[in-house]
């Protein structure tokens, strides 16, 4: 198969290949899918041969993102990613307790959505600042 890219369209599916297999393997320590990072070292090695070298590394006859290129905004678009996310399942979870704990409906996506709502407000005023865990 062969597909032809611009260098941009190229060095946007590298960033595309590259915060998949973020997602897919960084939380995994040994037990990562090697298909997905062979693909991403398939990809970076093409940016070796293709006038490229700033976001490749060469060890050992493989092919790695540069620090140069980990540090030049990936990473904060994956952060961004993280944080949206993660108020986001927050909200929702923290609205599924009230609901359970008031004995509602959980079937009542408007009620859901309007506590989510508000947690969502509060967070973006506040960010965490005013959780607060309790021993029980």
């Amino acid at each position: 198969m062969n597909i032809e890219l611009t260098e941009k369209e190229f060095r946007r599916l590298l960033d595309l290949v590259y915060i998949g297999n973020w997602i897919l393997n960084s939380t995994r320590g040994e037990d990562r899918f090697s298909d997905y990072d062979n693909l991403q070292e398939k990809f970076f090695g093409i940016c070796a041969k293709n006038g490229m070298k700033a976001l490749v590394t060469a060890y050992m006859g493989h092919y790695f993102p540069s620090k140069a290129y980990e540090e030049g905004g990936i990473h904060e678009a994956i952060a961004d990613y993280e944080d949206a996310i993660f108020f986001d399942i927050l909200a929702e979870e923290l609205a599924r307790r009230d609901m359970v704990e008031e004995n509602l409906n959980q079937d009542d996506v408007t009620e859901l959505t309007n506590r989510m709502n508000d947690y969502m407000d509060e967070f973006e005023k506040n960010g965490i600042d005013n959780i607060i865990v309790e021993d029980q």
